[in-house]
């Protein structure tokens, strides 16, 4: 039987060390080729010994002074222990006997970026990529986009990136990372052009079909982005991040039933993430079927049980089903992780308003009111508070403050008006009616919406009806 040949070499580098150790301590030995060296200066490379690695490279240079390798080697070696001036002496002196080796600009390009000369690490490799062609000029372009990165020039990494996919239109490397530069850059266009020419010469690449998708989906052509991911899928049937693209531009057209299959199919082929829990969640919410919804949310918080906005968006479903004590007590434990959250407190004063607990209602609209004083729904529902709980003077000072406060939205002129009318002042009531009619006339709704009695009130009428003939209402 033939013997193992990873025991081979494992025994031809245990005879090598020693031969190199037998060489440092002056012992008789056997001559060590040049490439011997390279094996002896990467094992001790890998094992971290920097320092033996070191001394290795440079042993080797004084039997072969003019290796190229070596002192590539060598300048590897200063460049990890942070000798970097001393890396490019080295390397300079290899170029003179190899400058055909792609090590050397890499390297160079290295030493440069640790010395923070950005130009002229740009400048060596684009030098370089004048000097190679096929696989080597493609490593060089990944190495000028991860400069160009580091010092965030990005519309030049998609640059790079282009450059690669125009000279290798499959490269899985470039195709994972043009996307994301796409989305990062904007360039949105051009992305589809690239990729409608490259799936014209290679059209069952699933990542080509799925960055042209993701380019429709940057210019919100949602339509033309599903149908895309939807030829991405049928490549590659278990592509999980095409499905879950797809529930995302189903989600902005509102085809909410859609959404749900593809995030479900995202389900059954990956790890279940809390994300895609809350988006199936959301659907349900958005079609009415609140119970699915909660089943949906409760899942993506067993998964992240400090994402307070989870708990709220279990209140919201309880809130659209009215059931405002199974509400608050989802609140409650949104509000334990994130006390301030204004949106928090708005739904749990409605909540305590529905149930007719004004008091501690008007003290949840007043957190809001207080840490967001121009927040024009929560000044409305405070006043809204207020007037339903007969407190029809502090009421209407509350229209004054939101209408100092919110730059005179016409909204509170209304609400103001409504306040005055009920707190028995008529003739100002009528004023501010006005005022609110001149300035936006829709809003009467939310006038009458206060109080829809007010409209058995004739100077109430005459007021509407004169605006009504003027066409303003």
């Amino acid at each position: 039987m033939q013997e193992n040949p990873f025991r081979e070499d494992r025994e031809e580098l245990k005879e090598l060390l020693e031969q190199y150790t037998n060489l440092r301590s002056g012992k008789s030995h056997s001559f060590i080729e040049e490439d011997s060296y390279e094996r002896i200066i990467d094992y001790f490379d890998d094992q971290d010994d920097l320092a033996r690695a070191l001394d290795a490279a440079e042993t080797g240079l004084e039997y072969f002074p003019y290796s190229s390798l070596l002192l590539i080697k060598k300048a590897d070696l200063l460049i990890a222990t942070r000798r970097y001036a001393d890396a490019l002496e080295v390397l300079e002196q290899a170029a003179l006997y190899d400058s055909t080796d792609i090590n050397l600009y890499i390297l160079k390009t290295d030493a440069y970026l640790a010395l923070d000369q950005q130009l002229k690490a740009v400048e060596i490799l684009e030098t370089a990529l004048q000097l190679f062609e096929g696989e080597e000029r493609i490593d060089l372009l990944f190495e000028l986009a991860d400069v160009y990165d580091d010092y965030e020039e990005f519309d030049k990494v998609f640059d790079c990136l282009k450059l690669i996919l125009e000279q290798e239109p499959v490269n899985e490397e470039a195709l994972y990372k043009i996307c994301f530069w796409t989305d990062f850059t904007g360039r949105n266009e051009e992305s589809i052009r690239l990729h409608q020419a490259i799936i014209e010469e290679y059209p069952y690449n699933e990542l080509a079909w799925f960055n042209l998708a993701a380019a429709y989906q940057g210019l919100k052509l949602y339509e033309k982005a599903i149908d895309a991911y939807q030829y991405a899928v049928v490549i590659d049937e278990k592509f999980d991040y095409a499905y879950r693209n797809m529930g995302d531009a189903y989600i902005r057209m509102r085809k909410y039933k859609e959404a749900i299959d593809a995030l479900e199919r995202v389900l059954e082929l990956s790890r279940p993430e809390e994300v895609i829990y809350e988006a199936i969640g959301h659907c349900h919410h958005r079609l009415g079927k609140f119970a699915q919804a909660r089943f949906n949310y409760r899942k993506a918080s067993h998964m992240s049980p400090q994402d307070s906005k989870l708990n709220y968006k279990i209140a919201l479903t309880y809130i659209n089903e009215e059931q405002w004590e199974s509400a608050i007590k989802q609140l409650e434990i949104a509000m334990r992780i994130n006390r301030n959250a204004p949106e928090y407190n708005l739904a749990m004063g409605e909540c305590l308003l529905q149930l007719g607990n004004f008091k501690e209602a008007v003290q949840y609209f007043s957190i809001v009111v207080h840490n967001r004083p121009r927040n024009i729904t929560a000044r409305e529902s405070l006043i809204r508070c207020l007037y339903q709980a007969g407190d029809f003077e502090l009421a209407a000072k509350q229209s004054i403050n939101a209408l100092e406060a919110t730059d005179y939205r016409p909204l509170f002129y209304f609400l103001y008006s409504a306040c005055l009318f009920a707190w028995g002042r008529p003739k100002e009531a009528l004023i501010q009616l006005e005022h609110g009619l001149n300035k936006a006339p829709k809003l009467v709704k939310k006038f009458i919406g206060l109080n829809p009695v007010i409209l058995q009130n004739s100077q109430v009428v005459d007021v509407l009806a004169r605006f009504k003939k003027s066409k303003k209402l």
